[in-house]
């Protein structure tokens, strides 16, 4: 793909992919060392309930067949759970993209490796936890995985390096949201626990790709604001081909785990403020044009945040008022 930015002079006035990639390797050489200092190796077993684990039916003559009660987790927290791990669960295809995109070599490559090997972690000891713990049933959750992988996954950004990089900048910080709260959703303790650590990761993640968008800005203000502009206003979380997703997203979103308040105020809004996106001046036509289109989304999408709360609230009151009666 060839973007052309109306700022930088030939021969720097058109950039690649891969011109792009050779501008902030030295960048992304910096965030790895700082990401290798501040990431923290832990084991996935350690959060595991094991001595709440038995067997399940099939090879095993005293195995139990999965229900509801046997676990703690609430009604929600299974949804998100689930929604969740089967994200996580599409790693082959999200190391392949990043992969074919930033490529294997240098520092580029040595980010890729060491993200995938971290995101790893994330569903190992999510599935263990949903199974030890009975949280799922073991047969629906293993035919959601098949049927979810075996579609594969394709972003929506694929086609460009530098939008692909804004897109991770909010996705990271967007997962970490949904695990944290669902955490505090699920009503277990341990999965509260679990989900803080796969949190702590997906911030750090996403801080790399943040000062990365940082660093596009200053080399490419024009190109990397309509990039933004993009991935804002055509944002879609990457697990959104997985069975049922609409459903789960549309409960999800009730439960008060991910919906637009959340994806409004905790997720695009730090982005944009640390960065001062909405305030960057000396853009030319079309980065100040995306820049203006950026803003009147946000506001737009703070309008329909409004009312889902306002909705939301009356749907808390019923509930109540029937408690009650």
């Amino acid at each position: 793909m060839t973007i052309t930015s109306p700022h930088l002079g030939s021969p720097s006035s058109t950039w690649t992919d891969a011109r792009l990639l050779h501008a902030l390797e030295e960048v992304v050489e910096t965030e790895l060392n700082r990401h290798l200092k501040v990431a923290k190796d832990w084991m996935p077993h350690e959060y595991v309930p094991w001595s709440d684990a038995r067997n399940f039916p099939g090879f095993f003559e005293d195995g139990e067949a999965w229900g509801k009660e046997q676990s703690k987790v609430t009604e929600i927290g299974r949804i998100a759970l689930v929604v969740n791990l089967l994200t996580e669960d599409n790693l082959p295809s999200y190391h392949h993209e990043i992969a074919s995109l930033f490529g294997r070599d240098g520092a580029w490559g040595t980010w890729v490796h060491r993200w995938t090997a971290e995101e790893g972690r994330h569903g190992i000891v999510m599935r263990d936890y949903l199974l030890a713990s009975r949280a799922v049933d073991p047969d629906k959750l293993e035919a959601f995985r098949m049927v979810h992988m075996s579609e594969g996954f394709e972003s929506d950004n694929r086609h460009s390096m530098l939008h692909s990089v804004a897109y991770v900048a909010f996705q990271e910080l967007a997962t970490r949201v949904s695990h944290r709260n669902t955490g505090h959703q699920s009503g277990d303790p341990v999965c509260d626990r679990m989900l803080a650590r796969i949190a702590t990761d997906e911030n750090l993640h996403m801080v790399f790709y943040r000062n990365l968008l940082k660093a596009a800005f200053e080399l490419a203000p024009d190109l990397t604001m309509q990039a933004v502009r993009d991935v804002i206003v055509n944002f879609r979380m990457p697990g959104h081909g997985m069975p049922g997703f609409e459903r789960a997203a549309a409960q999800m979103a009730i439960g008060e785990v991910y919906n637009m308040r959340i994806h409004h105020d905790d997720v695009l809004q730090p982005v944009l403020r640390h960065l001062k996106v909405l305030e960057i001046d000396g853009l030319g036509p079309e980065g100040l044009k995306a820049q203006e289109e950026l803003g009147m989304y946000m506001g737009g999408l703070d309008a329909e945040a409004l009312k889902f709360d306002e909705k939301l609230a009356a749907r808390k009151a019923r509930m109540a008022a029937r408690a009650k009666a």
